[in-house]
């Protein structure tokens, strides 16, 4: 890498062999080369460069427009959207509303039929009870019954000798016959 380095240094010392050489200055010869760089980029550069931006600026106007239009779109969209929101809520409220009266409709239906089914079951109590009250009291009577004819055969069948029975016998078919009798005339 030395032996590079050297070699330039040394075209520096070379004399000058007619009206061509090597300068090697770079404070004297960087100006005019960046001016002619400069003046090579300009005259073949300027199309090639103009043509770039042109298309840079095409593209960034067709994004703007682009965006733009969706821009507008949207907009759009979004007051559709906003209308329909307030349709739906107000559907919402709509339902909330019925769904509340509905739901106190049923609740005076149901109390209203349980009020009802309360009454029943209540009269149907009543009637069970009184059914069995009377039920019990007529057996009451049965076993009163039963008893007072169960005494009152033990109290006859003690008091009356057989020929007292004869007689009561007697005079009972004679009562009977005589009953017939008003039949029949």
């Amino acid at each position: 890498m030395k032996n590079v380095t050297d070699s330039f240094v040394l075209l520096g010392y070379w004399p000058a062999a007619g009206s061509f050489g090597l300068n090697t200055d770079i404070f004297a010869t960087n100006p005019i080369n960046l001016s002619v760089v400069l003046g090579v980029l300009i005259v073949f550069g300027k199309g090639v460069l103009s043509d770039l931006l042109d298309n840079r600026k095409q593209r960034i106007l067709s994004t703007i427009r682009n965006s733009e239009e969706l821009r507008e779109g949207t907009i759009e969209q979004l007051e559709k959207a906003r209308i329909h929101l307030g349709k739906v809520e107000t559907e919402a409220d709509e339902y909330r509303v019925n769904g509340y009266s509905e739901i106190e409709q049923a609740k005076l239906t149901l109390i209203n039929s349980t009020s009802k089914n309360l009454e029943q079951l209540e009269t149907a109590k009543n009637q069970t009870i009184q059914f069995e009250q009377q039920r019990a009291i007529n057996q009451v009577r049965q076993r009163v019954f039963q008893q007072a004819l169960q005494a009152a055969l033990g109290t006859l069948n003690s008091c009356l000798n057989s020929e007292l029975h004869l007689r009561t016998i007697s005079a009972n078919i004679g009562m009977l016959r005589a009953m017939k009798d008003k039949k029949t005339d």
